[in-house]
Protein backbone atom coordinates (compact mmCIF):
# COMPACT_ATOMS: atom_id res chain seq x y z
CA UNK A 1 0.00 0.00 0.00
CA UNK A 2 1.53 3.94 -0.88
CA UNK A 3 1.20 5.67 1.95
CA UNK A 4 0.72 9.17 -0.39
CA UNK A 5 -1.77 7.27 -2.13
CA UNK A 6 -4.50 6.69 0.44
CA UNK A 7 -5.90 9.88 1.60
CA UNK A 8 -7.32 10.23 -2.20
CA UNK A 9 -8.82 7.49 -2.11
CA UNK A 10 -12.32 7.17 -0.71
CA UNK A 11 -14.51 3.68 0.17
CA UNK A 12 -17.02 1.96 -2.54
CA UNK A 13 -20.87 1.20 -1.87
CA UNK A 14 -21.51 -2.78 -1.53
CA UNK A 15 -24.72 -4.82 -0.97
CA UNK A 16 -25.87 -6.46 2.17
CA UNK A 17 -28.50 -5.25 4.51
CA UNK A 18 -27.87 -5.45 8.08
CA UNK A 19 -31.55 -4.72 9.02
CA UNK A 20 -32.62 -7.99 10.05
CA UNK A 21 -36.49 -7.18 9.51
CA UNK A 22 -35.71 -6.96 5.77
CA UNK A 23 -35.36 -9.97 3.49
CA UNK A 24 -31.93 -9.26 1.98
CA UNK A 25 -31.32 -9.71 -2.13
CA UNK A 26 -28.88 -7.09 -1.96
CA UNK A 27 -25.86 -9.33 -1.22
CA UNK A 28 -24.91 -12.36 -3.36
CA UNK A 29 -24.19 -15.17 -0.47
CA UNK A 30 -25.82 -18.64 -0.48
CA UNK A 31 -29.11 -18.70 2.51
CA UNK A 32 -27.95 -22.16 3.47
CA UNK A 33 -24.62 -23.61 4.95
CA UNK A 34 -23.85 -27.07 4.91
CA UNK A 35 -25.24 -28.73 7.21
CA UNK A 36 -22.62 -29.62 10.05
CA UNK A 37 -21.27 -26.15 10.52
CA UNK A 38 -22.10 -25.01 13.88
CA UNK A 39 -20.73 -28.28 15.33
CA UNK A 40 -17.66 -27.46 13.56
CA UNK A 41 -17.17 -24.38 14.18
CA UNK A 42 -18.18 -24.50 17.79
CA UNK A 43 -15.62 -27.91 18.08
CA UNK A 44 -12.40 -25.46 17.05
CA UNK A 45 -13.34 -23.02 19.83
CA UNK A 46 -11.26 -25.08 22.21
CA UNK A 47 -8.06 -25.04 19.79
CA UNK A 48 -8.20 -21.47 19.09
CA UNK A 49 -7.09 -21.05 23.01
CA UNK A 50 -3.56 -21.47 20.70
CA UNK A 51 -2.55 -19.89 17.39
CA UNK A 52 -3.56 -21.81 13.90
CA UNK A 53 -1.17 -24.04 12.67
CA UNK A 54 1.24 -22.28 9.93
CA UNK A 55 1.27 -23.51 7.50
CA UNK A 56 -2.59 -24.64 8.14
CA UNK A 57 -1.86 -27.87 6.24
CA UNK A 58 -5.57 -29.31 6.46
CA UNK A 59 -7.28 -25.84 4.98
CA UNK A 60 -4.65 -25.95 2.14
CA UNK A 61 -5.18 -30.02 1.34
CA UNK A 62 -8.66 -29.22 0.74
CA UNK A 63 -8.84 -26.38 -1.01
CA UNK A 64 -6.24 -27.97 -2.96
CA UNK A 65 -8.81 -31.00 -3.37
CA UNK A 66 -11.53 -28.25 -3.96
CA UNK A 67 -9.60 -26.95 -6.91
CA UNK A 68 -7.45 -29.93 -7.97
CA UNK A 69 -4.35 -27.72 -7.80
CA UNK A 70 -1.30 -28.65 -5.50
CA UNK A 71 -2.47 -27.45 -1.22
CA UNK A 72 1.17 -26.17 -1.89
CA UNK A 73 0.19 -23.62 -4.07
CA UNK A 74 -2.68 -22.24 -1.49
CA UNK A 75 -3.03 -19.14 0.57
CA UNK A 76 -5.39 -19.10 3.40
CA UNK A 77 -6.56 -15.46 3.71
CA UNK A 78 -9.40 -13.96 5.17
CA UNK A 79 -11.90 -13.73 2.89
CA UNK A 80 -11.85 -13.19 -1.10
CA UNK A 81 -11.31 -9.77 -0.60
CA UNK A 82 -7.69 -10.25 1.42
CA UNK A 83 -6.53 -12.82 -1.52
CA UNK A 84 -7.18 -9.67 -3.82
CA UNK A 85 -5.68 -6.77 -1.89
CA UNK A 86 -2.58 -9.44 -1.91
CA UNK A 87 -2.31 -9.96 -4.96
CA UNK A 88 -2.44 -6.75 -5.88
CA UNK A 89 -0.15 -5.40 -3.14
CA UNK A 90 2.67 -7.56 -4.07
CA UNK A 91 2.25 -6.82 -7.90
CA UNK A 92 1.17 -3.11 -8.53
CA UNK A 93 3.98 -0.44 -7.88
CA UNK A 94 3.43 3.51 -7.39
CA UNK A 95 3.16 4.49 -10.89
CA UNK A 96 2.37 1.30 -12.77
CA UNK A 97 -1.23 0.78 -14.78
CA UNK A 98 -3.55 -2.02 -14.15
CA UNK A 99 -6.44 -3.39 -16.49
CA UNK A 100 -9.96 -3.55 -14.82
CA UNK A 101 -13.14 -4.09 -16.18
CA UNK A 102 -16.38 -2.56 -15.64
CA UNK A 103 -18.52 -2.94 -15.02
CA UNK A 104 -17.44 -4.64 -12.00
CA UNK A 105 -16.19 -5.29 -8.22
CA UNK A 106 -15.39 -1.64 -7.68
CA UNK A 107 -12.72 -2.83 -4.68
CA UNK A 108 -10.32 -3.62 -7.78
CA UNK A 109 -9.38 0.17 -9.18
CA UNK A 110 -10.01 1.10 -5.28
CA UNK A 111 -7.05 -1.48 -4.14
CA UNK A 112 -4.97 -0.65 -7.13
CA UNK A 113 -5.03 3.37 -6.84
CA UNK A 114 -4.41 2.49 -2.47
CA UNK A 115 -1.20 0.57 -4.25
CA UNK A 116 -0.21 3.88 -6.18
CA UNK A 117 -1.49 2.58 -9.39
CA UNK A 118 -4.15 3.76 -11.79
CA UNK A 119 -6.52 1.44 -13.50
CA UNK A 120 -7.61 1.51 -16.85
CA UNK A 121 -11.02 0.63 -17.30
CA UNK A 122 -11.66 -1.86 -20.10
CA UNK A 123 -15.51 -2.75 -20.98
CA UNK A 124 -15.70 -6.18 -18.76
CA UNK A 125 -16.79 -8.09 -21.94
CA UNK A 126 -13.86 -7.27 -23.97
CA UNK A 127 -11.44 -7.49 -21.75
CA UNK A 128 -10.23 -10.80 -22.81
CA UNK A 129 -9.27 -9.31 -26.35
CA UNK A 130 -7.41 -6.58 -24.52
CA UNK A 131 -3.89 -6.47 -25.32
CA UNK A 132 -2.28 -6.62 -21.74
CA UNK A 133 0.57 -3.60 -23.38
CA UNK A 134 2.62 -2.68 -20.61
CA UNK A 135 0.52 -2.85 -17.56
CA UNK A 136 1.78 -4.67 -14.35
CA UNK A 137 -1.74 -6.14 -13.83
CA UNK A 138 -5.22 -7.45 -15.36
CA UNK A 139 -7.89 -8.36 -13.36
CA UNK A 140 -10.83 -10.72 -14.75
CA UNK A 141 -13.84 -11.47 -12.24
CA UNK A 142 -15.65 -14.76 -14.02
CA UNK A 143 -18.23 -14.63 -13.57
CA UNK A 144 -18.32 -11.21 -13.39
CA UNK A 145 -20.27 -9.30 -11.11
CA UNK A 146 -22.71 -7.58 -11.35
CA UNK A 147 -23.52 -8.43 -15.14
CA UNK A 148 -23.16 -12.26 -14.15
CA UNK A 149 -21.89 -14.00 -17.17
CA UNK A 150 -18.76 -16.49 -16.98
CA UNK A 151 -16.15 -15.99 -19.41
CA UNK A 152 -15.71 -18.89 -22.40
CA UNK A 153 -12.86 -20.98 -21.22
CA UNK A 154 -10.68 -21.04 -24.28
CA UNK A 155 -10.98 -16.98 -24.59
CA UNK A 156 -10.07 -16.68 -21.05
CA UNK A 157 -6.98 -19.38 -21.43
CA UNK A 158 -5.87 -17.44 -24.27
CA UNK A 159 -5.63 -14.53 -22.47
CA UNK A 160 -3.93 -15.39 -19.58
CA UNK A 161 -1.27 -16.62 -22.15
CA UNK A 162 -1.09 -13.29 -23.81
CA UNK A 163 -0.49 -11.84 -20.17
CA UNK A 164 2.19 -14.23 -19.58
CA UNK A 165 4.03 -13.72 -22.74
CA UNK A 166 3.93 -9.77 -22.04
CA UNK A 167 4.96 -9.65 -18.71
CA UNK A 168 1.49 -8.83 -17.06
CA UNK A 169 -0.13 -10.68 -14.18
CA UNK A 170 -3.13 -12.37 -14.36
CA UNK A 171 -5.80 -11.91 -10.78
CA UNK A 172 -8.63 -13.79 -11.88
CA UNK A 173 -11.21 -13.26 -9.11
CA UNK A 174 -13.29 -16.52 -8.82
CA UNK A 175 -15.93 -15.53 -5.78
CA UNK A 176 -18.62 -17.00 -8.21
CA UNK A 177 -17.10 -19.89 -9.72
CA UNK A 178 -18.24 -22.00 -7.13
CA UNK A 179 -21.83 -21.83 -9.18
CA UNK A 180 -20.60 -22.61 -11.99
CA UNK A 181 -19.05 -26.63 -13.53
CA UNK A 182 -16.59 -24.14 -15.40
CA UNK A 183 -12.67 -24.80 -14.45
CA UNK A 184 -10.62 -22.30 -12.24
CA UNK A 185 -7.64 -20.86 -13.54
CA UNK A 186 -5.59 -21.73 -10.58
CA UNK A 187 -2.25 -23.61 -11.69
CA UNK A 188 -1.62 -21.52 -14.33
CA UNK A 189 1.51 -19.93 -14.57
CA UNK A 190 1.71 -15.73 -13.86
CA UNK A 191 -1.97 -16.59 -12.69
CA UNK A 192 -3.39 -15.05 -9.21
CA UNK A 193 -6.48 -17.11 -8.39
CA UNK A 194 -8.63 -15.39 -5.54
CA UNK A 195 -11.37 -17.36 -4.19
CA UNK A 196 -13.39 -16.84 -1.51
CA UNK A 197 -16.04 -19.04 0.69
CA UNK A 198 -18.06 -16.87 1.56
CA UNK A 199 -20.74 -16.95 -1.96
CA UNK A 200 -21.11 -20.64 -1.56
CA UNK A 201 -20.95 -21.45 1.63
CA UNK A 202 -23.13 -18.76 2.73
CA UNK A 203 -20.83 -17.66 5.87
CA UNK A 204 -19.85 -14.10 4.51
CA UNK A 205 -18.82 -13.30 8.64
CA UNK A 206 -16.71 -15.94 8.85
CA UNK A 207 -14.04 -14.26 7.04
CA UNK A 208 -12.32 -17.31 4.79
CA UNK A 209 -10.90 -17.45 1.67
CA UNK A 210 -7.19 -17.99 -0.06
CA UNK A 211 -5.36 -17.44 -2.91
CA UNK A 212 -3.57 -19.95 -5.57
CA UNK A 213 -0.46 -19.07 -7.57
CA UNK A 214 3.07 -20.77 -8.70
CA UNK A 215 5.98 -19.86 -9.08
CA UNK A 216 7.00 -15.75 -8.44
CA UNK A 217 3.73 -15.42 -7.83
CA UNK A 218 3.54 -17.41 -5.19
CA UNK A 219 6.55 -16.25 -3.69
CA UNK A 220 6.04 -12.96 -3.40
CA UNK A 221 1.92 -13.90 -1.86
CA UNK A 222 4.09 -16.17 0.94
CA UNK A 223 6.67 -13.84 1.88
CA UNK A 224 3.91 -10.92 2.30
CA UNK A 225 0.92 -13.19 3.98
CA UNK A 226 1.16 -12.18 7.61
CA UNK A 227 1.22 -15.20 10.03
CA UNK A 228 -2.00 -16.93 11.37
CA UNK A 229 -3.92 -14.33 8.96
CA UNK A 230 -6.88 -16.82 9.48
CA UNK A 231 -8.20 -18.02 12.75
CA UNK A 232 -8.41 -21.46 13.98
CA UNK A 233 -12.66 -21.74 13.21
CA UNK A 234 -12.56 -19.57 9.89
CA UNK A 235 -9.85 -22.26 9.03
CA UNK A 236 -11.79 -25.73 10.51
CA UNK A 237 -15.10 -24.49 8.72
CA UNK A 238 -13.62 -23.78 5.45
CA UNK A 239 -11.94 -27.01 5.16
CA UNK A 240 -15.03 -28.37 6.19
CA UNK A 241 -17.05 -26.79 3.69
CA UNK A 242 -14.83 -27.24 0.99
CA UNK A 243 -14.83 -31.27 1.27
CA UNK A 244 -18.89 -30.83 0.86
CA UNK A 245 -19.14 -32.18 -2.84
CA UNK A 246 -23.11 -32.92 -2.39
CA UNK A 247 -23.65 -29.55 -0.89
CA UNK A 248 -22.06 -27.75 -3.92
CA UNK A 249 -24.06 -29.84 -6.47
CA UNK A 250 -27.63 -29.29 -4.91
CA UNK A 251 -27.12 -25.56 -4.35
CA UNK A 252 -25.79 -25.12 -8.07
CA UNK A 253 -29.00 -26.99 -9.53
CA UNK A 254 -31.23 -25.25 -7.03
CA UNK A 255 -29.83 -21.89 -8.22
CA UNK A 256 -29.45 -22.86 -12.01
CA UNK A 257 -33.34 -23.04 -12.02
CA UNK A 258 -34.71 -20.70 -9.58
CA UNK A 259 -32.52 -18.02 -11.58
CA UNK A 260 -33.89 -19.35 -15.16
CA UNK A 261 -37.41 -19.36 -13.35
CA UNK A 262 -36.93 -15.70 -11.77
CA UNK A 263 -35.35 -14.27 -15.32
CA UNK A 264 -38.51 -15.23 -17.29
CA UNK A 265 -40.75 -13.65 -14.52
CA UNK A 266 -38.27 -10.28 -15.07
CA UNK A 267 -38.16 -10.65 -18.20
CA UNK A 268 -41.64 -8.94 -18.93
CA UNK A 269 -40.84 -5.90 -16.86
CA UNK A 270 -37.38 -5.62 -16.99
CA UNK A 271 -34.89 -6.33 -19.23
CA UNK A 272 -32.81 -9.00 -17.64
CA UNK A 273 -28.85 -9.83 -18.29
CA UNK A 274 -27.96 -13.48 -19.28
CA UNK A 275 -25.88 -14.52 -16.14
CA UNK A 276 -24.82 -17.75 -14.55
CA UNK A 277 -23.89 -16.13 -11.64
CA UNK A 278 -26.32 -16.57 -8.33
CA UNK A 279 -27.91 -13.07 -8.63
CA UNK A 280 -29.50 -11.11 -11.72
CA UNK A 281 -28.68 -7.48 -13.28
CA UNK A 282 -32.05 -6.05 -14.32
CA UNK A 283 -32.22 -2.71 -16.62
CA UNK A 284 -35.23 -0.93 -15.04
CA UNK A 285 -35.49 1.22 -18.24
CA UNK A 286 -37.53 4.42 -17.45
CA UNK A 287 -38.14 3.61 -13.80
CA UNK A 288 -35.72 5.26 -11.17
CA UNK A 289 -32.96 2.65 -9.69
CA UNK A 290 -33.73 4.23 -6.37
CA UNK A 291 -37.39 4.74 -6.60
CA UNK A 292 -37.21 1.15 -6.93
CA UNK A 293 -35.38 0.11 -4.77
CA UNK A 294 -36.81 2.14 -1.92
CA UNK A 295 -40.56 0.70 -2.78
CA UNK A 296 -38.83 -2.80 -2.37
CA UNK A 297 -37.27 -2.32 0.90
CA UNK A 298 -41.00 -0.59 2.34
CA UNK A 299 -42.37 -3.79 1.69
CA UNK A 300 -39.37 -5.75 3.69
CA UNK A 301 -36.94 -6.36 1.09
CA UNK A 302 -33.36 -5.18 0.33
CA UNK A 303 -32.05 -5.39 -2.80
CA UNK A 304 -29.12 -3.57 -4.64
CA UNK A 305 -29.41 -0.47 -6.47
CA UNK A 306 -26.53 -1.25 -9.44
CA UNK A 307 -26.36 2.60 -10.40
CA UNK A 308 -22.90 2.37 -7.90
CA UNK A 309 -20.98 0.27 -10.69
CA UNK A 310 -19.39 1.96 -12.94
CA UNK A 311 -21.70 2.52 -16.00
CA UNK A 312 -24.57 1.75 -15.13
CA UNK A 313 -27.62 4.36 -14.71
CA UNK A 314 -30.88 2.15 -14.86
CA UNK A 315 -30.00 -1.27 -13.09
CA UNK A 316 -30.71 -3.02 -10.26
CA UNK A 317 -29.11 -6.49 -9.28
CA UNK A 318 -30.89 -9.11 -7.18
CA UNK A 319 -29.64 -12.53 -5.57
CA UNK A 320 -31.17 -15.81 -6.43
CA UNK A 321 -32.68 -17.19 -3.02
CA UNK A 322 -34.93 -19.93 -1.57
CA UNK A 323 -38.13 -20.25 -3.90
CA UNK A 324 -40.13 -19.26 -1.70
CA UNK A 325 -38.12 -15.97 -0.71
CA UNK A 326 -37.95 -15.45 -4.67
CA UNK A 327 -41.49 -15.60 -4.62
CA UNK A 328 -42.17 -12.83 -2.29
CA UNK A 329 -38.91 -10.97 -4.29
CA UNK A 330 -41.02 -11.07 -7.92
CA UNK A 331 -44.61 -10.32 -5.67
CA UNK A 332 -42.67 -6.81 -4.54
CA UNK A 333 -40.91 -6.33 -8.16
CA UNK A 334 -44.28 -6.35 -9.44
CA UNK A 335 -45.59 -3.47 -8.35
CA UNK A 336 -42.43 -1.21 -8.17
Amino acid sequence: MDPDSVAGVGRVPHGSSDDSGLLDFSANTNPRTPPGVRDVYEGALDDARTYPPEPPREFRVAAGGYLDCAPERVLPTPGGLAAIRLAIGTTVEPGDTALVPAPSFGEYAREVRLAGGEPVFVAHDRLPDADPGEHALAIVCNPNNPTGEAYPEGGLRSFARRCRERGTTLLADEAFLDFTDRPSLAGLPSTIVARSLTKMFGVPGLRAGFAVAVGEEYERLETARRAWNVGTPALAVGAYCLRQEGFVAETRERVRGERARMGEEFSGPFAVHPSDAPFLLLDVGERDPERVVGVARERGVAIRDATTFRGLDSHIRVAVRLPAENDRLLEVLADA
